[in-house]
């Protein structure tokens, strides 16, 4: 790395800032990849965030109280690359060299748990605001948790840098709106506003005040007219700490690209290398003598890694009045430390109801709802609710009260109708860590949330989703609310585990499995009453098994393999079979993922490979059921939109039925 001093008369906060510009710049030129525009333009916004606000530690990324930060505008991933090699994070010189190349620590969009400081995975629009507003929801429910009149072991706020495009999304606008009507005052949004997009000037499609929008949300908002002005920044910043009570939008006038004679103030400085002249350009634009790549002036380098002692201060100061806090408060600081580390309370699985034919019939979703309460008894940290349907979802924690402006120990979160927040605010509040959230909707909404699932499945974030209404039973309702590519879309996202348990019981291990995962379990869950089934539905862990097989010791004659719903009708088809002299074996298959999991071995003897007459039944379509019936067997499932009449009709009409079951097992099986 080159030492060589730069001009004197240039201070050494400017010199800093030019620092993180020209380094990010040339990271991207390095990669002929990137977006170095945002970097160049937020250098000032990010200094005076980092160096006089942000608390943090490089040396433990995982400091429980350090300030969250999240870089919502993901495509300038590195500026907050640039930062973190710059202040001491394990993430090298070389590793800003290979940007965006294969193995790298330094994608070309912020991955969490892939580089160290990264705080949640963004890049698609809007995701990091909505990550935002979990983690300071999770920090505000926490602090009203563990906090005492003496002791505040969680003090600490989330901060995050978005730009025009985050604010157009439609995530954005859900998010904000819940976090002003919250009041999560620890919330400070820096918004990167520079009036372009990849198109050109933000006029041709973003005319709105964007400040009277989030004044009408509740939030505290503020301009900084020269993004350049690192006070300015500074003292917009320190006032919006001062809003205790709200949310804070600092809206920040930039110059993308800044330093750039000719892409500044451009759509080409967004998402295009300057180009090696224009590089040049750029560096004898801002003073800048060393000609070498990644050139880091050895003061600057002294400047940012003050950060190492300042942060190691930080977290020892608060380890010292932890301790304190501990020995005051065991119980308490000892229920922390198992929330930090995401370990289950020891027997938290011990209540959990059982059910019996006795009990008659009863609905997955209202299953679901007695063992979700039975969990939430013994697990504090489970914390969601609902998009708006909350009676319906059957996924309120009785007695757990709301959280609220006036309630921060309230249990139960309203969503409103905003799916799509919801999804990225679980993200936020599982990444924080100290909570386990679940969120509800009806199956067919899951479209509305669906990138911030993938997100969820990407990271490998323990959120739970509780999909109800699952199936054509929805019935009046009609096509509009009845999900038919739903759980196949799902299936499709990789490391989701996808649950659609088949009665009561396998419910109950279904949530069971939900909170052992370390990554996203979606459930989907019947509206109407089923029948519970013979055996206890533990099995469920291995993802399918043999519920019945016919009576005798003969040969198999066909396999029904079923899901949720549909179970009970093939059982009841395997009875008629079996009188008519056909062994029929019914597998329940509630999660093509778990079974996956299993040895060949355990899978061969649920699907013995000679039996290749087989027959999947499932209220969905029948994309990707070729896998476990084979060219010889066949699916009964839903390859159109369904239709409004009464769900037994609908059930009846589309061929879910033990007559047309019947009838599909004999036509595979040449009986």
């Amino acid at each position: 790395m080159s030492t060589a001093s730069a001009p004197p008369a240039v201070g050494i906060e400017t010199l800093a800032v030019n620092t993180i510009r020209i380094l990010s710049a040339e990271a991207v030129q390095e990669a002929n990849s990137g977006h170095p525009g945002m970097p160049m333009g937020c250098a000032p916004m990010a200094y005076a965030l980092w160096r006089r606000h942000l608390r943090f530690n490089p040396s433990n990324p995982d400091w429980a109280n350090r300030d969250r930060f999240v870089l919502s505008a993901g495509h300038g991933s590195a500026l907050l690359y640039s930062l973190l090699h710059l202040t001491g994070y394990d993430l090298s010189l070389e590793d800003i060299r290979d940007f965006r190349q294969w193995g790298s620590a330094t994608p070309g969009h912020p991955e969490y748990g892939h580089t160290p400081g990264v705080e949640t995975t963004t890049g698609p629009l809007g995701q990091g605001f909505g990550n935002a507003v979990g983690m300071a929801l999770a920090e505000t429910r926490l602090a009203a948790e563990f906090n005492t009149d003496d002791h505040q072991p969680v003090d600490h706020y989330t901060y995050a840098i978005a730009g025009d495009g985050d604010l157009m999304e439609g995530v954005q606008a859900e998010a904000a709106s819940l976090a002003g009507h919250l009041g999560l005052g620890k919330l400070i949004v820096l918004y990167d506003d520079n009036s372009i997009t990849i198109d050109g000037s933000t006029d041709i499609a973003f005319s709105e005040d964007v400040r009277a929008r989030f004044d009408a949300y509740g939030w505290d908002t503020s301009l900084v007219e020269d993004g350049t002005d690192v006070d300015a920044i500074d003292h917009a910043i320190t006032a919006a700490k001062a809003a205790s009570g709200q949310p804070s939008l600092i809206a920040i006038r930039t110059h993308i690209g800044h330093g750039s004679p000719n892409r500044a103030n451009t759509s080409k400085a967004h998402g295009e290398p300057l180009g090696d002249d224009e590089l040049a350009l750029t560096k004898a634009n801002l003073g800048w003598t060393a000609e070498e790549r990644f050139h880091i002036p050895a003061k600057v380098l002294a400047h940012f890694r003050e950060a190492l002692d300042t942060g190691r201060g930080a977290e020892d100061e608060w380890q010292m009045r932890w301790e304190e806090y501990a020995a005051a408060h065991a119980e308490l600081s000892g229920e922390f430390q198992r929330r930090i580390a995401g370990e289950l309370p020891t027997s938290w699985d011990e209540d959990l109801p059982r059910f019996t034919a006795e009990d008659g019939q009863i609905a997955t979703r209202a299953a679901s709802g007695k063992v979700l309460n039975a969990i939430a008894a013994r697990v504090p940290e489970l914390m969601g609710g609902s998009a708006d349907l909350a009676g319906s979802n059957k996924t309120r924690v009785e007695g757990g009260a709301d959280f609220s402006c006036e309630n921060r120990g309230g249990r139960n979160l309203h969503f409103g109708i905003r799916e799509h927040a919801m999804g990225a605010v679980m993200n936020g509040m599982a990444l924080h860590c100290g909570l386990r959230p679940y969120g509800a909707t009806f199956l067919i909404f899951s479209d509305y949330m669906r990138p911030a699932v993938r997100l969820a499945a990407l990271m490998q974030v323990p959120s739970i989703y509780v999909y109800t209404h699952d199936s054509i039973a929805v019935g009046e309702d009609g096509p509009t609310h009845q999900p038919i590519e739903q759980i196949a879309s799902l299936r499709a996202i990789p490391d989701l585990m996808v649950i659609r348990p088949s009665d009561a019981n396998e419910t109950r291990e279904a949530w069971a499995v939900a909170m052992r995962e370390p990554g996203p379990v979606a459930l989907m869950l019947t509206r109407q009453k089923v029948p519970v089934l013979a055996g206890d539905g533990g099995a469920l862990p291995r993802g399918a098994y043999v519920l019945q097989d016919g009576s005798g010791d003969g040969a198999i004659d066909v396999i029904l393999i079923a899901t949720g719903s549909e179970v009970h009708v093939a059982a009841a088809a395997a009875d008629v079979l079996g009188a008519e002299g056909v062994r029929a074996r019914v597998v329940s298959m509630p999660s093509w993922e778990l079974f996956e999991r299993q040895e060949q071995e355990y899978r061969d003897q649920v699907l013995p490979p000679g039996v290749t007459a087989r027959v999947s039944v499932e209220a969905g379509v029948t994309f990707g059921w070729c896998q476990y019936v084979g060219d010889a067997g066949t699916s009964i499932g839903i390859d159109r939109f369904g239709a409004s009449a009464p769900g037994s009709e609908n059930l009846r009409q589309f061929g879910f039925t033990v007559e047309n079951v019947v009838d599909k097992a004999r036509a595979v099986c040449g009986r």
